[in-house]
Formats: structure tokens, C-alpha cells, sequence
């Protein structure tokens, strides 16, 4: 059993897919960064300066009127611009790997079952 896992564990697909869950981790703390950091604090400017992660709505205090629970809508728009971001990386990558690697092309088919059975039917005609 643990020469089987070694060599499906050594193949590429996994290691390829190792990798990539790796850089995904660190291209979205990357983005995160870069959203919470610069961004936010510019969106923030252009809305009179309106810090997005206390944007909330309360649902319920205590008695000492601290919030017990509540809707933090600015953290989910922080969220969705940060998705945006991610999504115009990720399109980007794609299109600059597209032009650099293009897709190979499909070989040219041949005859169908069909085509041939059809042909050697004829010749038997004859």
C-alpha cells in the first residue's frame, strides 16, 4: 500500500497540483494585501473617508451596548473587490500564457467508421 501512494503521490498531476495550491495560497495574500492596504484606503478617500471593515449592520447589543452580533456588509464588498482583483489576475495569466504557449491544434480526421464500411460495401459491389 505505501508503494502505491508513493507512486501516485510522485506523478506529476499531484505534484503539479501541489504547487499550484501553493501559489494560489501566496497570490491571495498578495491580493489581500493589496486590497486591504492600498486599495481600500483609496476607495475609502473617495467616499469621504469611510473605513469599509466597520461598515455593519447591527443586529443585536448587550446591556452595555456593545455589538453582539451583526452584518458586516463592508467586509463582504472588501471580498467581492478582492475576488474582482483575483479574476483579473487569473484572465490576465491565462491571455499572456495563450499568447506565449498557443493551444495545439487538433489533428485532421480521417474517415468515419462509417465512410470507410461505406466505401468497402462499394467495393464489394463491384
Amino acid at each position: 500500500m505505501w508503494k502505491e501512494f508513493k507512486a501516485f503521490i510522485m506523478t506529476g498531476n499531484v505534484i503539479d497540483f501541489a504547487v499550484a495550491v501553493i501559489l494560489a495560497g501566496a497570490v491571495g495574500l498578495v491580493v489581500n494585501g493589496f486590497v486591504n492596504d492600498i486599495m481600500m484606503p483609496i476607495v475609502g478617500s473617495f467616499t469621504g473617508g469611510i473605513d469599509f471593515s466597520d461598515l455593519q449592520f447591527v443586529l443585536a447589543t448587550d446591556e452595555a451596548g456593545e455589538v453582539t452580533n451583526a452584518i458586516k456588509w463592508g467586509s463582504w464588498i472588501t471580498s467581492i473587490i478582492n475576488l474582482i482583483i483575483v479574476g483579473g489576475v487569473l484572465f490576465w495569466m491565462v491571455k499572456v500564457k495563450t499568447k506565449i504557449d498557443p493551444p495545439a491544434k487538433a489533428a485532421p480526421s480521417g474517415p468515419t467508421q462509417e465512410d470507410l464500411l461505406a466505401e468497402i460495401r462499394d467495393l464489394l459491389k463491384k
